[in-house]
């Protein structure tokens, strides 16, 4: 968007939260509020964006990688201040400023656009984003001129008459400045106060003095003016976060049998005709395909879930997972491990670093751990591949067709060939060659009458 940029405000060290973690950090829908904030304000198509970061601000620059231009607040003296260590970036630019807040990550592009549109087509010097909220407590009333509808000034509630304070239009902290006027009335901000800081709200006040314009426009959804300042609003916003992500989903086509109880990141990306059942958390950047019915109560984590799949009551962590695919109840699939389509995968199966080929079994209380198990194989109850010696891991092949029998121990490295059978209770440490039957276990002996003297 020509002549439209952005500051982002992320460098405060939001004491409120009680964390050592910067506030802009915490996450919301699975992703930190700053992310939430800079990728809103990317999809509206501002020009350029300089992020003002300072408190642990070495984290907040991996978090945003090379997504965006940072500049340092080194010293925390107010939001004026932290607007104008952008100068050196954007100063000496002609067009719009968008000044928006790292801790409201529920404003959307749309509002974002809305914002800018109306403050070009106004006139206006600034532009206040303002929203109409039931409990105004402790907020920023916006009183406007009642013949033009203007902004004639913006009061803190501490401040405000008793007749301000029955309005309900509040103050988001978000600005639409032109953006030759905005440095140039940063130059008269003072810290006269006595906090002995640089407030950018100041500024507002510095323009009508000179006689400028100051317009304002209300967000039609008022949840988007929520700033995050503790963890009861981190709470509160991630609520709102989760009911306008369930909401997009569902009017795609996905069943959420219950969406109060249903956990999907902001980065998710999900498929028709999916089904969620309560408790299901889809975290980091999951993919769902079609017709997959997923729940109740599992958690699956930055993987890909192919089309009309179940997993039920089940963990999946770092992996993808085929199609058709029955998974759980109470699996642990752990990270780099790839199901091919058909397998299933039973109840208190763990499976970590492995690949299960197309159709194969694993259907109750086995561990696979850096396996490589082709098509149609069968893993018995208790089967286990003992892939670690204390010091290195160890890859087991079994191969297609191959039949591994209950309580069997495969001792890593070690070949299954294929179409071969281990029978139930054998300890494997030698390669099976393919079509063989192989047996490693003691012979039983009868000892008859053994008990009757015990």
């Amino acid at each position: 968007m020509d002549n439209r940029y952005a500051i982002v405000l992320a460098a405060g060290k939001g004491t409120r939260m009680k964390s050592k973690k910067p506030k802009v950090l915490h996450a919301v829908g699975g992703k930190p509020m700053v992310s939430h904030v800079v990728e809103q304000v990317q999809a509206a198509g501002f020009e350029q964006t300089a992020v003002v970061i300072g408190h642990e601000g070495e984290q907040v620059q991996q978090a945003l990688g090379n997504e965006v231009d940072v500049v340092w607040q080194t010293e925390r003296l107010g939001t004026g201040h932290a607007v104008k260590q952008a100068e050196p970036l954007l100063g000496n630019k002609k067009g719009v400023t968008l000044v928006i807040s790292a801790d409201t990550p529920m404003i959307s592009a749309v509002t974002m656009q809305a914002l800018s549109d109306h403050h070009e087509h106004s006139g206006a010097a600034v532009t206040v984003l303002t929203a109409r909220v039931e409990d105004p407590t402790g907020l920023g009333r916006v009183i406007r001129d009642t013949r033009t509808g203007d902004v004639e000034k913006i009061v803190e509630h501490k401040d405000a008459t008793a007749k301000e304070r029955g309005i309900s239009e509040i103050n988001t902290a978000t600005y639409c400045i032109d953006n030759e006027a905005l440095f140039s009335a940063l130059e008269e901000v003072t810290n006269d106060n006595a906090q002995q800081e640089y407030y950018l709200p100041d500024v507002i006040e510095i323009l009508k003095t000179r006689g400028e314009k100051v317009s304002a426009w209300e967000t039609p959804d008022a949840s988007e003016a929520l700033g995050v300042n503790d963890r009861v609003a981190l709470a509160d916003a991630e609520k709102v976060m989760q009911r306008r992500i369930n909401e997009y989903w569902m009017k795609q086509g996905v069943t959420f049998v219950d969406p109060d109880y249903t956990y999907v990141s902001a980065d998710a990306e999900l498929s028709p005709d999916t089904t969620l059942y309560p408790g299901t958390i889809l975290r980091g950047q999951t993919v769902v395909g079609e017709g997959c019915v997923i729940g109740p109560h599992s958690d699956i984590s930055d993987s890909a879930i192919a089309g009309f799949t179940t997993i039920n009551q089940s963990t999946v962590c770092s992996s993808a997972i085929g199609e058709h695919v029955h998974i759980g109840p109470f699996a642990h699939i752990r990270p780099e491990t790839n199901i091919a389509n058909g397998a299933k995968v039973g109840n208190f199966v763990e499976i970590k670093k492995s690949n299960i080929g197309k159709d194969s079994k694993a259907n109750h209380l086995s561990y696979i751990g850096d396996a490589d198990v082709g098509e149609d194989v069968n893993l018995g109850c208790g089967a286990i591949t003992v892939n670690y010696d204390g010091k290195e891991k160890h890859l087991t092949t079994i191969e297609d067709g191959s039949f591994i029998g209950c309580n069997a121990n495969l001792i890593a490295p070690v070949t299954v060939g294929k179409n071969s059978f281990v029978a139930a209770g054998s300890t494997i440490t030698e390669n099976v060659p393919g079509e063989a039957l192989s047996i490693a276990r003691s012979r039983q002996s009868n000892k008859e009458g053994y008990m009757k003297d015990k």
